[in-house]
């Protein structure tokens, strides 16, 4: 008998090593070009960013450095002069208490920001269950925010004068429509506070249905399973759910409270003690000439806002909600 011969394959040479001894990897190998790509990977997002990060330093940061630079110099808007002043402006603010008693006419906005997130909150909590013609009503509740707020200080003007839409809709009530409603500091605050009421309730409401709409509906399965009311569903799922869009509004309250110009700029153009800080800051700029001590009421007014943000957040913080 005579012996075959193997057909077994023939060896594979090993692979040379590399400069520091070691065997070269497949895996690198296959991922070398994905690590050439890397440094795009990470320019890429930063090129997507290229265009809104331009727009926010252009308008937003750019003008707030300029107007912290004009707050220390005694520039009248117009010459292209400004003598560096100090703190001469920030002095004369401190020192004048008649510029801080304009923010007695911000607890009138206050007082209808809280009726304004009070029934944005009850129409969000409605309108989320299935209603009809709530779509109807969604729109009829957001309207009023799309309008332009000088063109709602002007419909408002002739709402609220002598003789006008108001006293004609009383007067067929029978009652008394002998009321001059923008004469008195009172009746004028609270009649253009009620004019930011219609306003902003749409904002508030779209913040709040949103939140309540992200709410999983199982919770809601669960709830009606187990007998709960509408009012125990709100309690017990939508109070705790939508509690950082809650701190949101609050925040955009006392910041819009304190910040309100449109309205009663239109109205009553500040007269009848019904002017605001950021009304007497634009007089300031543009019918004294004080282009310097304006910025400085704009600075501290900014100030205001974030100290009062800030011990918001302090107070409340946002907490992870987690209903599941």
């Amino acid at each position: 008998m005579t012996r075959t011969a193997s057909t077994a394959p023939p060896p594979v040479p090993a692979a040379e090593p590399g400069p520091t001894g070691k065997q070269p990897s497949r895996h690198r190998a296959r991922s070398g070009a994905s690590w050439r790509d890397r440094p795009l990977r990470k320019i890429t997002p930063w090129l997507f960013l290229l265009a809104p990060l331009a727009l926010l330093i252009t308008f937003t940061y750019v003008p707030v450095g300029n107007m912290i630079y004009y707050s220390f110099t005694d520039w009248d808007g117009v010459s292209p002069t400004r003598n560096y002043v100090g703190t001469e402006n920030y002095t004369e603010i401190f020192t004048r208490p008649e510029l801080f008693r304009v923010f007695a006419v911000s607890f009138y906005y206050l007082a209808a920001s809280v009726v304004q997130i009070v029934i944005a909150l009850y129409f969000a909590a409605v309108l989320s269950f299935d209603l009809r013609f709530r779509n109807l009503f969604k729109g009829i509740l957001f309207f009023p925010y799309l309008i332009n707020g000088v063109a709602i200080g002007f419909v408002f003007l002739y709402f609220f004068q002598d003789g006008g839409t108001l006293d004609s809709v009383l007067s067929w009530f029978g009652a008394d429509t002998d009321h001059a409603w923008l004469g008195s500091p009172e009746s004028a605050n609270t009649s253009m506070a009620g004019v930011s009421v219609w306003r902003f309730t749409g904002l508030n409401f779209v913040l709040f249905l949103g939140a309540i709409q992200s709410i999983p509906g199982e919770l809601y399965e669960a709830a009606q399973l187990d007998g709960a009311s509408r009012w125990k569903q709100f309690r017990h799922i939508i109070a705790p759910s939508i509690r950082p869009v809650l701190s949101l509004s609050v925040i955009l309250a006392i910041s819009g409270s304190l910040s309100v110009f449109e309205i009663p700029y239109i109205m009553t153009g500040g007269a009848t003690e019904t002017s605001t800080f950021v009304i007497q800051t634009v007089k300031f700029a543009f019918q004294f000439n004080k282009t310097g001590l304006a910025s400085a009421c704009a600075v501290v007014l900014l100030a205001i806002i974030l100290v009062i943000t800030w011990i918001q957040r302090r107070l409340v913080p946002d907490e992870k909600v987690d209903l599941v």
